[in-house]
């Protein structure tokens, strides 16, 4: 499978979302990075931005499984992952799988539900598999969780775990439209409803294309002061006087990968600096935080990162 093959096959997937959804090419194209590289994406952003309707709307373009599952105070693990039920035609117990077991998995207010339940994703994400009752049941690839957060609700909402954060790929922002996007918005809905509805989308790729194209982004190339490149970042987020949580080793290996993805879908085997400064604040940005004095400054994770990446030497 040719990079230009894995191109054409990208810029269907966008064609697609771009049926619905107006704007925010950067983070259609960063999941799309997500998507290549196998890993899972918190999207954050005020109410009604089309968050949910994205996530929707990647999973519709590839045809494998899909489950959506909106988290609530009350959600318990078992809602997720699914339980033991009595069988008494068997006399036996059998296991009935829950919404966690599909190919990607849309879990929308995901700050909503307790710890108890957060902790029930934990296996899922890192390991690609569930144990029930001491049994083992394994994910069928491909295995990816989309969440979305609404950060200006407080009540009823649990911050969730640095260590579900660090299992997050990326965690994206999205922002409000631009005036123009909104006039096209608005446009669109005036002709009909129908145009705005996720049922537009058809599946343009299959798993086996999907595999073929995650396979070809990791033979792309990363030169050796490149890798340096991405380590020195990480590392300075553990020395930075202004950060009192650093990123770990899971960091670097997302920036690689996110790296190669995005050269891949640009048409190149190889990764430039370029590459790795704009996938890094992505990968870091929910992975650090910040001092007291620094957030009492009025500073955010992303102006320490910009700091941080601009202090350390690119390569040539």
């Amino acid at each position: 499978m040719p990079l230009s093959e894995l191109q054409l096959a990208v810029e269907r997937l966008r064609g697609e979302v771009r049926k619905v959804i107006v704007g925010q090419e950067g983070t259609i194209d960063l999941l799309l990075v997500a998507l290549l590289s196998d890993g899972h994406v918190l999207i954050e952003g005020a109410p009604g931005l089309a968050k949910t309707l994205t996530a929707k709307l990647l999973s519709r373009c590839i045809r494998t499984g899909f489950s959506r599952v909106q988290f609530t105070p009350d959600l318990m693990p078992s809602d997720l992952i699914g339980t033991s039920v009595f069988d008494p035609r068997t006399t036996a117990f059998e296991f009935r799988a829950g919404p966690i077991f599909s190919n990607i998995v849309l879990i929308d207010e995901i700050n909503r539900a307790p710890a108890k339940t957060q902790s029930a994703l934990f296996e899922a994400m890192e390991e690609r598999q569930v144990t029930v009752d001491g049994r083992t049941y394994p994910l069928a690839p491909p295995f990816m969780i989309v969440a979305t957060q609404n950060p200006i609700e407080q009540e009823g909402t649990y911050r969730l775990p640095e260590a579900q954060l660090d299992r997050f790929f990326f965690k994206l922002n999205v922002d409000y439209p631009t005036l123009e996007e909104e006039v096209t918005i608005l446009s669109r809905a005036q002709q009909g409803r129908e145009l705005l509805s996720a049922d537009a989308i058809i599946p343009v790729i299959g798993p086996d294309e999907l595999e073929r194209a995650r396979w070809l982004a990791r033979q792309v190339r990363c030169e050796e002061k490149l890798v340096r490149y991405i380590a020195s970042i990480v590392d300075r987020t553990r020395h930075d006087g202004s950060l009192m949580l650093g990123a770990s080793p899971r960091a670097s290996l997302a920036i690689l990968s996110g790296a190669r993805a995005m050269a891949a879908m640009q048409g190149r085997d190889f990764v430039t600096p370029e590459d790795v400064q704009s996938i890094a604040p992505h990968v870091l940005r929910h992975r650090i935080q910040l001092t007291p004095e620094r957030e009492m400054e009025g500073l955010t994770p992303d102006q320490v990162l910009q700091l941080l990446i601009k202090q350390i030497e690119v390569p040539r």
